[in-house]
C-alpha cells in the first residue's frame, strides 16, 4: 500500500479504502475544478460574433452552469477559509504529514526498526531551525512545532503497530522511503515553515487556541477526516499558539 502527496497537495493511496489516518482534500479538488471551469468559460464566452448561434448559446449555458455550481458549492469552502486562511493552510499541511505516518510505520515494521529514531529526529530539528532562520521564522517556534509533528506521527505509528500486532500485519513490499516518502516529507517541511511565518502574528492573540480549534472543526467538515485522528492532530497543533494547546468550540 503506497501513500503519497502529489505536487498538487493531494494524498494518493494505492486503494480507495478509507483509513483513519488518511485525509481527503475534496474541498481543494472542488476549488481547482471550478478554477479550471472558469478559465474554460471565459474562453468560450469569447467565441467570435460570427460563430453559429447554437455554439454561442451552448457557450452561454456552460458558463452559467459553471457559475451556478460554484455558487452552490463554494460557501462550505468559504467558511473553512473565513478570516483564518493561514491557519486552514497549516492544518492542511499537518494533516498531509500525518497521512505519511502509515508508509513510514509499514517500512519500520517490515524492516524490524523501532519507531523512535533519535538521531534522525535531532537532525530534522536542527535542519528545521536553520531553514526557519533563513525564512525569517522564529527558530524556537519552528523547533517546538516540528517536535509536535514528530510526536504526533509517532502516536499514529504506535497505534498502527498495536493494530498490526492484534489483527493482521501489513501486506506487500515495504514502501520506498528513500525515493518516495522522505522527499514528500521534505517538501512538506519547507511548506510548513513558510506557513508558520504566516501564522506567527496570530500566536499571541488571546483567542488563538479557539481560532485553531475552529480551523480544525472547519477542516474536518470539509474532508474525509476520521474522529480517531483528533488526538494526533491536536498534538501536532499544540504549539501553534503561544499559550499552547487547542481550544474548544461550540
Amino acid at each position: 500500500m503506497r501513500t503519497e502527496v502529489t505536487t498538487n497537495g493531494d494524498i494518493v493511496t494505492g486503494d480507495t479504502a478509507l483509513k483513519p489516518w488518511r485525509v481527503g482534500l475534496r474541498a481543494f479538488d472542488i476549488a481547482r475544478f471550478f478554477a479550471r471551469g472558469r478559465r474554460r468559460a471565459t474562453a468560450w464566452r469569447g467565441a467570435a460574433p460570427g460563430a453559429p448561434a447554437r455554439l454561442r448559446v451552448l457557450c452561454a449555458l456552460v458558463s452559467a452552469l459553471t457559475v451556478g455550481f460554484a455558487l452552490a458549492l463554494a460557501p462550505a469552502a468559504a467558511r473553512a477559509d473565513s478570516d483564518d486562511t493561514s491557519l486552514t493552510n497549516l492544518i492542511s499541511l499537518v494533516s498531509q504529514r500525518l497521512a505519511l505516518a502509515e508508509p513510514v510505520a509499514q517500512w519500520k515494521w517490515i524492516n524490524h526498526r523501532p519507531i523512535t529514531d533519535e538521531r534522525r529526529e535531532a537532525a530534522l530539528l536542527a535542519e528545521v531551525a536553520k531553514r526557519a532562520q533563513a525564512a525569517g521564522v522564529d527558530p524556537e517556534f519552528a523547533r517546538e512545532f516540528f517536535q509536535d509533528q514528530i510526536d504526533a506521527s509517532k502516536d499514529v505509528q504506535n497505534a498502527l503497530f498495536e493494530q498490526w500486532r492484534k489483527l493482521r500485519p501489513p501486506e506487500g513490499p515495504a514502501p520506498d522511503l528513500a525515493t518516495r516518502t522522505r522527499p514528500q516529507l521534505d517538501r512538506l517541511t519547507q511548506s510548513m515553515i513558510a506557513a508558520l511565518g504566516r501564522v506567527e502574528a496570530l500566536r499571541a492573540a488571546p483567542d488563538c487556541p479557539t481560532r485553531v480549534a475552529q480551523g480544525v472543526a472547519n477542516w474536518k467538515s470539509l474532508t474525509r477526516y476520521d474522529a480517531t485522528q483528533t488526538e494526533a492532530l491536536n498534538r501536532a497543533l499544540g504549539h501553534v499558539c503561544e499559550s499552547g494547546g487547542v481550544g474548544a468550540t461550540g
